[in-house]
C-alpha cells in the first residue's frame, strides 16, 4: 500500500482546532427529521476533511449523498448495516432504518456518515484503489483480512473526525462509554473484531490526525 500512504502521515496530522457543527435533534418516528439529521452531519464531515486536506496541500472533492427509505443505491442493495459506499460515484448512501425510527440513538446514526465519509477519504487519497488490486488476485483469507485493514482504517478517520466535532455533534454518550459499546458488538466478517474496531476508532480520535490510522503496517492481532 505504499503508493497510497502519501496523505497518511505527517502531511494530515497536526493540532485539530474545535470544529462546531450545527446538528439538528431527531424527533422520534420522524424520517424527515432523520433525513435533516444525516445531511447535517454531512455538512460537518464535508467541512472538516475539505480544511484537512487543504491544510495537507491535497486535492479534494466532495462526495454525492443520498438518504433514503429504500434498499436501491447507485451501486446496488444497501446493506443491513443501512450504509455504504459506492466509490465508482463517489456517493455515500444512507438508509433510514426503522430501528433508527423506534430508538433514535444520535452517536449511532452519526457513525453511519463518519465511517463512510472514512471511505471517500480513502477513496481520494488512493487507498481503495491500492486495495482493490491487492484483494482480488489474493486468497480468501487474505481478502478478509484485507477488508478488515480497510474498515478499521475507515474507524480511524472516523475518531479523527470526531476529534474536532463530537462536544458539537451532541452525541449522548461519553466517548469512553461508546467506545466500550462498539467494543461489545456482535462481530462482522467484513469489519473484523469489535474490540480492534474500538481501538482504531479510539486512536483516531485520540491521536487528532490521519498519521494515526495506517492499519496496513499494524500487526494481525490488531486487524482480525
Amino acid at each position: 500500500m505504499r503508493a497510497a500512504q502519501s496523505g497518511l502521515s505527517g502531511a494530515m496530522s497536526g493540532d485539530v482546532l474545535p470544529e462546531s457543527c450545527e446538528i439538528p435533534r431527531i424527533r422520534l418516528g420522524s424520517v424527515a427529521s432523520l433525513k435533516s439529521f444525516h445531511r447535517a452531519m454531512a455538512a460537518c464531515a464535508d467541512r472538516f476533511w475539505a480544511a484537512r486536506f487543504a491544510a495537507a496541500g491535497l486535492a479534494y472533492s466532495s462526495p454525492e449523498v443520498t438518504v433514503t427509505t429504500g434498499t436501491d443505491s447507485v451501486c446496488g442493495k444497501i446493506n443491513g448495516n443501512g450504509a455504504h459506499y459506492c466509490p465508482e460515484q463517489h456517493t455515500i448512501v444512507i438508509r433510514v432504518m426503522r430501528h433508527d425510527l423506534r430508538d433514535p440513538f444520535r452517536m449511532n446514526i452519526a457513525h453511519s456518515v463518519a465511517h463512510e465519509w472514512g471511505h471517500h477519504v480513502q477513496q481520494l487519497i488512493g487507498v481503495l484503489d491500492a486495495q482493490s488490486a491487492l484483494f482480488w488476485p489474493a486468497s480468501d483469507r487474505a481478502r478478509t483480512l484485507l477488508s478488515h485493514r480497510l474498515e478499521m482504517q475507515a474507524e480511524c478517520f472516523a475518531g479523527v473526525f470526531y476529534s474536532a466535532t463530537l462536544e458539537s455533534i451532541g452525541p449522548g454518550i461519553a466517548w469512553k462509554e461508546w467506545i466500550d459499546a462498539v467494543r461489545g458488538a456482535d462481530e462482522s466478517e467484513i469489519h473484523g473484531k469489535p474490540r480492534n474496531l474500538a481501538y482504531w476508532q479510539d486512536r483516531g480520535y485520540r491521536g487528532g490526525a490521519t498519521g494515526f490510522c495506517n492499519t496496513w503496517t499494524a500487526g494481525k492481532s490488531k486487524v482480525t
